[in-house]
C-alpha cells in the first residue's frame, strides 16, 4: 500500500537534492559554458522525479539497495549529455546513486516511512 507520507518525504528530498545538485553544477569555475536556466530546471526536475520514483516504487529491496538502484537509473539520463567528459559523466551517475541512497535513508530510516512493496527482485 502506497503511503502519502512516503511519497511526500521522498519527493521533497529529491527536490532538495536537486537544488544541491544544481548549485554544485553551477559552481564550476572552469566550466566552458555556464548552465542555462533550462538546464538548471532540468537538473532540479530530474532529482525531484528520482525522489518521487523512490516514494512510489514497489520494488522489494533493502532500503539502501533501493536508493542506490533508483539513483543509478535516474542518474543515467542526466549523464548522457556530458558523455564527452568521462569524469563529469561518472560523477553525475555516482552522485545520482548518493542522492538516491540519502533520499531512501531519510525517508525509510529517519522518518520511518517504509515502503510496502509488491514486486520482488532477485
Amino acid at each position: 500500500m502506497l503511503t502519502l507520507k512516503r511519497v511526500l518525504i521522498a519527493t521533497l528530498c529529491g527536490f532538495i537534492f536537486g537544488i544541491v545538485c544544481m548549485l554544485l553544477a553551477s559552481s564550476n569555475p572552469n566550466a566552458t559554458m555556464p548552465l542555462t536556466t533550462i538546464t538548471r530546471g532540468l537538473i532540479v526536475t530530474s532529482r525531484t522525479l528520482m525522489g518521487f520514483t523512490i516514494g512510489i516504487s514497489a520494488l522489494r529491496l533493502v532500503w539502501w539497495q533501493h536508493g542506490l538502484l533508483i539513483g543509478l537509473i535516474a542518474g543515467i539520463p542526466m549523464a548522457l549529455p556530458v558523455m564527452s567528459d568521462i569524469r563529469i559523466m561518472l560523477g553525475t551517475i555516482v552522485l545520482g546513486m548518493v542522492y538516491g541512497f540519502l533520499t531512501e535513508l531519510i525517508t525509510s530510516i529517519i522518518f520511518r516511512a517504509k515502503p510496502v512493496g509488491m514486486l520482488k527482485v532477485g
